[in-house]
């Protein structure tokens, strides 16, 4: 599937990949620097319910976040690691195999850590205003 958001509407996009995702815990955010992959994630945060404020795991690596329904949901960066042996020294293997929903950005940074039923979400810059996600 494939979306088309601003801004303005990004909570929709949110709330369809959401819906679509059924079945998946872990939903890995492909794209490059400055694509919105925190933006959205953000957005899909609210969505789930997180209660907490939600920012960019990129210095502590994994955020945890708790959900209205008192589950948690893991905010995971692995920009600033270098290697699948990296990922599983900081423990983020323990979280994509919890069973909790996680969300990942630069998935390809250590792509042999990651469940088989992964999904893999594409999100590009198709101007200053819009955004296209592919999953």
């Amino acid at each position: 599937m494939e979306l088309r958001f601003s801004l303005g509407n990004i909570h929709d996009a949110a709330t369809t990949l959401l819906g679509s995702s059924q079945g998946y815990k872990v939903l890995a955010f492909h794209g490059q620097m400055g694509a919105g992959k925190t933006t959205f994630i953000s957005a899909l945060c609210k969505i789930a319910g997180v209660t907490d404020t939600v920012g960019s795991p990129t210095f502590p690596i994994i955020n945890e976040y708790n959900t209205i329904n008192g589950e948690i949901v893991y905010h995971i960066d692995l920009y600033r690691l270098k290697s699948n042996e990296e990922a599983t020294a900081a423990g983020i293997e323990d979280c994509l195999y919890s069973g909790n929903l996680c969300l990942v950005e630069w998935p390809d940074i250590a792509p042999g850590i990651f469940p088989d039923k992964t999904l893999h979400v594409h999100i590009s810059a198709i101007s200053e205003e819009i955004r296209k996600i592919a999953w």
